[in-house]
């Protein structure tokens, strides 16, 4: 290699060395990437050193021993760039992964948050649908109340339909008896179809809840 070329080397793969070292200082991570910048600059690290070695070997062979002289001092300046470079690779490594495992530990942290909020969130949710079944336990035993109510209105309108009927054979000469009899019947019969009417909007409330509810836990995205 002539002279002149291995002193231009030199100083190519030195700057080199300096820019890689600075994006290892400033390499975000992962390790894997860091990996990867420390192989590039080991094999500049390897160039470099070779290209020393040349110049020193140029050096031994100068005819004068005052070119000979010099050139021994700048590959003694070249060395000693060369270990200052490997100081700083060094350190710029050591920067680089406190910085990686920092992250690495906040990244950890912000999950274990993340998990806890969710923990609180099931908590509440599963709080809230305990409540909700309970109102619609509460509901129901109320429209069960409601029902046997209305069986039993029922019941009785049919006793006293046929207590009338019985009546109207024995006594059909109370035509007022009769017709304040049928006037009764007419009454219950209509609060009969209230309380069926009833019953039947509260059955309509109670599963429109519990699609409701089915919805909400089954297709919460909807």
């Amino acid at each position: 290699v002539p002279l002149r070329v291995c002193h231009q080397e030199i100083v190519k793969f030195d700057l080199e060395i300096k820019a890689a070292v600075q994006d290892i200082r400033d390499c975000p991570g992962p390790l894997s990437a860091l990996t990867e910048l420390n192989a590039a600059v080991k094999e500049k690290f390897r160039h470099l050193r070779g290209r020393i070695q040349d110049l020193e070997e140029m050096a031994k062979e100068q005819d004068k021993e005052s070119e000979k002289q010099a050139l021994l001092r700048e590959v003694e300046n070249h060395k000693k760039q060369m270990l200052s470079n490997q100081a700083a690779w060094r350190k710029a490594n050591l920067a680089c992964k406190i910085a990686i495992d920092n992250s690495e530990k906040d990244q950890l942290l912000q999950g274990r948050d993340i998990l806890r909020q969710r923990k609180t969130t099931k908590e509440s949710l599963a709080e809230s649908a305990s409540n909700i079944t309970e109102s619609l336990m509460s509901i129901s035993r109320m429209m069960s109340q409601q029902v046997q109510q209305s069986e039993e209105t029922v019941q009785t309108l049919a006793n006293s339909s046929r207590t009338i009927l019985e009546a109207n054979e024995e006594f059909k000469s109370m035509s007022g008896t009769i017709q304040l009899g049928r006037k009764l019947i007419t009454k219950y019969n209509r609060r009969e179809l209230t309380d069926k009417l009833l019953i039947f909007l509260a059955l309509a409330l109670f599963l429109a809840t519990v699609l409701y509810i089915l919805k909400k836990r089954l297709f919460p995205f909807l």
